[in-house]
């Protein structure tokens, strides 16, 4: 594990940084910032609680493990409390994987159907059933915000709202194109296809100060709602598209019958994607990360294969399940931190070579 993640001596030196900070006379002067500053000095002292208590109770069980020569029945304790440890220590682990300033937040959710027509389309619903199968077994709340379903079965594209701890920081490694592979269940030949989906996750925005959107640079417009297979479900014009002409992002809500509240929805779901917008621009992968990327062979970042043999793999990491029912049913969170530990340790990588601190090997 990168040494930066465990600087136990950096963390107790900011630490006592921002106390200072916190007991200046002036420290209320700008409540937002004091705000933030305060939530960090909290987070920084949780920490070094967490590893402090963790280091102590190892300590006292390696003095205890070695006395399990001369008194055996201290063996089943030993091993029991061995594993409390391990478990803390390997969900506190992974909590340090997300390095991301947005990584807490609650997420939005979107799946497009790309290549494919109805295979496509179908392939889409697997898809947003395995993260919504996902969201459950986290304990996550789910609502979904739009769906537009495909003529002949599954959705066109869908957007979901999830609300949980680092929900963001989980499923923003599932960005990008999904690709599948199996004997079609839409033609009477059964013939082997492919189809492509492309995943969309953002960061759900808390308040409308944190992405300025000025009224003049929105296009607003109203439309009557539609149901599945284009039956109308409203009797009153509803629906609410919103363009943001500077950047051309579209958002169209309609599951909601207010159309105030659709209109809302609407505007967070675009805060959303400038917010994300700006990280990009920020990382210098803006091209790489836009929901236009192209939805086809050799772009996706995952391969489900249904036959001629069953295997998931993840192209990023090289992560691979041969139990692909298990995978489209949720199971999704050896492909999430394989990719997170691949990005911690590429940023660590950046870093040790920006400051020059150490050598390239």
């Amino acid at each position: 594990m990168p040494r930066t993640l465990f600087d136990l001596a950096a963390k107790r030196s900011r630490q006592a940084e921002l106390s200072v900070v916190t007991h200046a006379p002036d420290f209320w002067k700008d409540p937002l910032r004091a705000s933030k500053t305060q939530k960090e000095l909290a987070d920084c002292t949780e920490e070094l609680t967490f590893w402090e208590r963790i280091t102590s109770e190892a300590t006292s069980l390696l003095g205890v493990a070695e006395e399990i020569a001369k008194q055996p029945e201290l063996a089943a304790e030993v091993e029991r409390d061995l594993k409390r440890l391990e478990a803390a220590f390997k969900a506190r682990e992974k909590l340090l994987l997300f390095r991301g300033p947005y990584d807490p937040r609650d997420a939005i959710l979107s799946l497009h159907a790309g290549a494919g027509g109805t295979e496509a389309m179908d392939w889409a619903e697997m898809l947003l059933r395995m993260y919504l199968r996902y969201a459950e077994m986290k304990g996550w709340r789910m609502k979904l915000l739009d769906e537009s379903r495909g003529e002949e079965a599954g959705i066109k594209s869908a957007t979901v709202e999830i609300l949980g701890s680092f929900a963001y920081g989980n499923l923003k490694t599932e960005a990008g194109v999904h690709r599948l592979v199996r004997l079609s269940p839409f033609n009477a030949d059964h013939l082997r296809q492919t189809s492509f989906a492309v995943v969309e996750v953002l960061p759900l925005t808390k308040e409308s100060a944190e992405v300025a959107v000025r009224d003049e640079d929105l296009r607003i417009d109203v439309f009557r709602a539609g149901g599945h297979g284009g039956q109308g479900v409203n009797t009153a014009d509803s629906a609410v598209r919103v363009t943001h002409l500077p950047t051309g992002i579209v958002v169209s809500i309609q599951n909601e019958r207010s159309q105030l509240q659709n209109k809302l929805t609407a505007l967070a779901i675009v805060r959303a994607k400038l917010l994300q917008l700006q990280l990009e621009e920020q990382r210098k992968k803006e091209a790489a990360l836009k929901t236009g990327a192209k939805i086809s062979f050799g772009h996706q970042i995952r391969s489900y294969v249904l036959h001629p043999y069953k295997q998931v793999k993840d192209h990023r990491t090289e992560v691979v399940s041969g139990s692909p029912e298990e995978v489209l049913d949720g199971n999704i969170d050896s492909f999430i931190e394989a990719f997170l530990r691949v990005s911690v340790s590429s940023d660590t990588r950046r870093t040790i070579t920006q400051d020059g601190s150490m050598s390239n090997n």
